[in-house]
């Protein structure tokens, strides 16, 4: 028990001062000097049954305040309820949005990947743009947040800019497991480390990436990655790959960009979940038990054993645990403050940690039913081509 603590222990002193200090949680879209030009830049929405975001959505990249020439293209992935004419409303006469209708799914491709592919291709039809915005149908971007991510890829000469959108975290669930799932992606792709050109780590967050459309096509476009569940990180991994001096920059956004999707509900998160962290391991069984018991290990040992502590009497070990715990915690906390949380509150990291676990497995059981990368009434069963 003494080892499985100080095992705990030295993991959270290794994440605390070897893993880029992705827990300062401080890498944000800083304004940067307007370009003479402002190059132009259309964005690619797919959208499948998004009836419930659609018209927040287009309305707000109308009121963008971009200066230079900025379309829109939705995807209408084969929506059952009306997205495509809400969207239209909410354009009203901007000739800013165009509309098209997605083919059915191609073979070999995700919904989502197939719709960027065809916005792409339209896109280009009507004048190649330098830039692409690739976001979602539930993603409201801020007036000025175009503008500001166009400034920092110009002025920083970045191939990819991306934001982690501020994610729905109310009510109980989602004030438990959200802040959490930014915790955990921050430490499993450190931002500081993705935005180092000279460090081999590459993250994105699909809901609001700006792409230089070269560097896009160069790279293989969408194609090269038309496969795959977890899109964005690949497609970091493509762009940062294609030459040494190649940079992106991932941030976390607060009114910057901001997703609609309704976080409450314990389905909600574990649907979001269980639809890629089996691919996140590669569909490998093995690492899906090495991952069960390093959460277990990393996690719930330190509670269990510092709270357990009448039970097995063994003082160092819970001194440990509780050391470990507290470092958890510690870490945590700067995430868990973006969300509105209290200090006592990230001594709770470890109940949700159990339950992304859970869903872990249930991602894995899905994958081996079959059933894996259920999204908008599909199914992906891509553990052997991904």
């Amino acid at each position: 028990m003494t080892l499985l603590a100080l095992i705990s222990l030295a993991a959270w002193i290794w994440l605390a001062l070897f893993r880029g200090g992705f827990w300062r949680a401080d890498q944000r879209l800083s304004d940067s000097p307007a370009p003479e030009v402002w190059p132009h830049v259309t964005a690619i929405i797919p959208a499948r049954d998004e009836a419930a975001t659609i018209a927040s959505v287009i309305g707000a990249h109308m009121a963008a305040d971009y200066p230079g020439r900025f379309e829109v293209v939705l995807v209408d992935d084969n929506s059952g309820d009306g997205t495509a004419a809400l969207a239209q409303a909410a354009a009203g006469d901007s000739k800013r949005l165009s509309v098209v209708s997605g083919a059915a799914l191609a073979r070999g491709w995700t919904g989502k990947l197939w719709a960027v592919h065809q916005g792409l291709t339209a896109a280009a039809e009507g004048g190649a743009p330098k830039y692409f915005l690739l976001t979602d149908a539930d993603i409201v971007p801020a007036p000025d947040t175009l503008r500001r991510l166009v400034a920092k890829a110009e002025a920083e000469n970045l191939s990819l800019v991306s934001l982690m959108a501020r994610l729905d975290a109310r009510g109980f669930w989602g004030g438990l497991l959200i802040p959490a799932f930014i915790f955990f992606f921050q430490k499993l792709y450190p931002f500081p480390l993705s935005n180092d050109p000279n460090e081999n780590i590459a993250a994105a967050a699909g809901g609001c990436m700006l792409v230089r459309a070269a560097d896009l096509n160069a790279a293989g476009g969408v194609a090269a990655i038309s496969d795959r569940l977890i899109d964005d990180c690949a497609l970091a991994r493509n762009i940062k790959d294609l030459t040494p001096a190649t940079r992106t920059w991932i941030g976390l956004a607060d009114e910057e960009a901001t997703s609609l999707r309704d976080n409450r509900s314990l389905s909600s998160v574990w649907n979001m979940v269980a639809r890629t962290a089996y691919a996140q391991l590669g569909f490998s069984p093995l690492m899906l038990a090495l991952s069960v018991a390093g959460m277990g290990a990393i996690y719930l040992a330190p509670p269990l054993i510092a709270l357990g502590f009448a039970a097995h009497g063994d003082a160092l070990a819970a001194g440990l645990a509780l050391i470990g715990w507290g470092i958890m915690a510690r870490l945590y906390y700067p995430t868990l403050k973006r969300y509105g949380g209290e200090p006592w509150q990230a001594a709770a990291l470890p109940v949700a940690a159990a339950l992304y676990a859970a869903m872990t497995v249930h991602s894995a059981v899905r994958s081996w039913r079959g059933r894996g990368g259920q999204w908008k009434g599909r199914h992906y069963d891509l553990s052997k081509t991904s």
